[in-house]
């Protein structure tokens, strides 16, 4: 088994993903775009229904059993409206949450809390979603010494509350962005003419502080990967018996990554193989949203 990190951008720690600035700097920009959006020039229905000294209180819950994230975006949301709401948040993110709990309690004009509702929701829903999945895979996965992690597939704008939202369901982080790291794909490769040229260049070119990443598809890319000196090697496709055997060729100061066709039915085939990482993109790009509701008081 390999130690260290994946590649210069770290293998995200999750107390940092979690700390309140990080989170502010993550979920602001997106918060307020998706206000404008769904705004416009305001909310016709609701200003037309209540005055500004309405006052109710309401209550968000999960009407499935999953992983909470976002729940900072509740606050952002009414914040933008100029605040005045009373929250009492009665989860934190991480934490699991069983069917029909009561996760938040809200108290506050009419017209904010009902104009900010669709907005909290989908970041909430979809957040939770992220990291109900990510959850699942660790637990079916069952091998500490094995990180889940998840790709640059990503929705565009969303990346970092998606990668955030995989840290809160016990995942980690690969790449943020391209600048992050060098990972040297079949694209590249061709274009290069062989793995030993691109790692070549990308070390006379980038510097020896940026860890390379090797994607391989068969055992003489695995032999050719580790002689050019690659820091990562990914074994693309490959079954869990075909990684065993591939695993026994890279050397121990090489880390091994996983990926392609990974999911919640195959992965405990994984389990003990010796690789480090396995990377998933379904869990940011097309995960199922977590049901959570809103009502106010009767």
């Amino acid at each position: 088994m390999k130690s260290g990190i994946l590649s210069r951008s770290k293998i995200t720690n999750p107390a940092v993903q979690n700390s309140s600035r990080v989170k502010n700097h993550l979920f602001k920009p997106v918060v307020e775009n998706a206000l404008r959006e769904d705004l416009g020039m305001g909310d016709i229905t609701t200003d037309s229904i209540f005055s500004d000294s309405d006052v109710s209180t309401g209550t968000f819950r999960c009407k499935a059993p999953g992983i909470l994230a976002g729940l900072d975006v509740l606050e952002m949301v009414y914040a933008f409206f100029g605040g005045g709401v009373e929250i009492k948040l009665l989860k934190e993110d991480g934490d699991k949450v069983i069917e029909n709990e009561l996760i938040a309690e809200v108290k506050g004009p009419v017209k904010v809390l009902l104009s900010g509702e669709r907005v909290i929701l989908n970041i909430l829903q979809h957040m939770s979603g992220i990291a109900t999945s990510t959850k699942r895979l660790v637990e079916l996965l069952d091998d500490p010494s094995i990180s889940v992690i998840d790709t640059r597939k990503t929705l565009p704008g969303l990346r970092g509350l998606q990668k955030y939202a995989v840290t809160c369901g016990g995942g980690k982080n690969h790449r943020f962005r391209l600048d992050d790291g060098a990972m040297v794909k079949d694209n590249h490769i061709k274009a290069a003419g062989s793995i030993t040229k691109a790692v070549e260049l990308i070390r006379k070119n980038a510097g020896h502080m940026v860890s390379i990443e090797v994607e391989t598809e068969n055992k003489d890319q695995v032999l050719e990967a580790v002689k050019a000196g690659a820091n990562v090697i990914m074994l693309d496709n490959r079954s869990p018996e075909e990684v065993r055997e591939l695993v026994d060729l890279i050397p121990d100061h090489i880390h091994v990554e996983i990926s392609g066709g990974i999911n919640p039915s195959n992965i405990a085939g994984y389990r003990g193989c010796g690789a480090d990482f396995i990377s998933v993109g379904w869990i940011t790009h097309s995960v199922k949203a977590l049901d959570i509701s809103f009502n106010l008081a009767q």
